[in-house]
């Protein structure tokens, strides 16, 4: 039996687990110095020593935090932060310049290429330790909330509405949107694109006239008997800050009706071909329709139509929807049409 692990050493498996840093500089000695500071406190270390290889090892690696030089030979710092900010697989990931340049222009640089922070050179380990724990904190919750939304069966996924592009994603969400849309980030679905601005226009108008808040309409997605539902959840941010044009997490949640159908064929006796007939009936599909969801032809299904018709006792379609509704939510309060 599974009993839960005392909190200390918990949080001892979580730091060795999760907290991984990507140091990037092509001066191996700046490399050396910081390792040993990272190590000595219990980080995993990964190292490179050019852009290209910041890239690779990040997607390889997936660090919780990244350790960045600005002015590098070839790809610079600015566009490493660029590219790992393009990519979703990347975007989630804090990324700590370190820079010897100082005017303000740099710096602004470096936040707009995506730096959550900065450090100065020469670097100061525990300077950026201490620059490292606040931002880590943060990247160690956001994970923590994103595997706890996956472990119950909900997904997420971060929007930039200006774009449309889809910025980072749970694993759950990845494979929910490739069966459901058949799309793959950076790209959004369309439907779920279109839901995302409508719901913000609608926020945006409420607003203008002084109404209260309102929780936006959800979108649903059918697959058969499944259902993908999307929440707007709230603005984690954007380039210009939270807006309509930000970033928005939307969470998704997908429900089976696998169990309604069971309880279905059990409260009236029908077997399982009749209790998907009788499902699909309830959710107001004619014979032709159910057919091609069943992959049988509308004769096929009209045939289970009148034994099921028999065994509820009723003469038409509309009487045993009704009957088998009833039933449902007397089952399933929560379920929805």
């Amino acid at each position: 039996m599974n009993s839960a692990l005392p909190s200390s050493v918990a949080a001892l498996l979580e730091q060795q687990q999760g907290d991984r840093v990507l140091m990037v500089d092509d001066v191996p000695d700046n490399l050396s110095l910081l390792h040993d500071a990272l190590d000595e406190h219990g980080y995993t270390v990964l190292a490179a020593t050019s852009g290209e290889a910041a890239l690779t090892r990040a997607l390889q690696g997936q660090p919780d935090i990244v350790l960045l030089d600005a002015m590098m030979p070839g790809m610079d710092g600015f566009e490493v932060a660029r590219r790992l900010k393009a990519n979703p697989a990347t975007a989630h990931i804090p990324i700590i310049f370190m820079t010897g340049l100082t005017e303000t222009e740099h710096l602004v640089a470096a936040l707009q290429a995506g730096g959550v922070d900065y450090v100065t050179k020469p670097l100061d380990p525990r300077a950026v330790l201490a620059r490292m724990q606040v931002h880590l904190q943060g990247a160690r919750q956001a994970r923590q909330t994103r595997q706890a939304l996956d472990a119950f069966g909900y997904a997420s996924i971060a929007v930039r509405a200006s774009s449309g592009r889809l910025l980072w994603q749970t694993p759950l969400a990845r494979e929910l949107l490739q069966l459901y849309y058949g799309t793959i980030a950076p790209a959004t679905p369309a439907p779920v694109l279109s839901w995302l601005r409508r719901c913000l226009d609608t926020m945006a108008d409420a607003e203008r006239e002084g109404q209260p808040p309102v929780e936006p309409v959800r979108l649903t997605a059918e697959l058969g008997a499944r259902r993908l539902s999307f929440r707007l959840h709230h603005c984690i941010g954007g380039e210009d800050g939270p807006g309509p044009g930000g970033d928005w997490l939307i969470v998704m949640r997908e429900v089976s009706d696998a169990a309604v159908i069971r309880s279905l064929g059990l409260s009236f006796n029908l077997t399982a071909r009749e209790a998907e007939v009788l499902y699909w009936v309830v959710k107001g599909k004619i014979n032709r329709d159910i057919g091609e969801i069943l992959g049988a032809s509308p004769a096929t299904v009209k045939k289970h139509l009148e034994r099921i018709h028999a065994k509820l006792g009723v003469e038409t379609r509309t009487a045993a929807a009704a009957m088998a509704l009833t039933r449902v939510r007397e089952m399933h309060p929560q379920w929805e049409l």
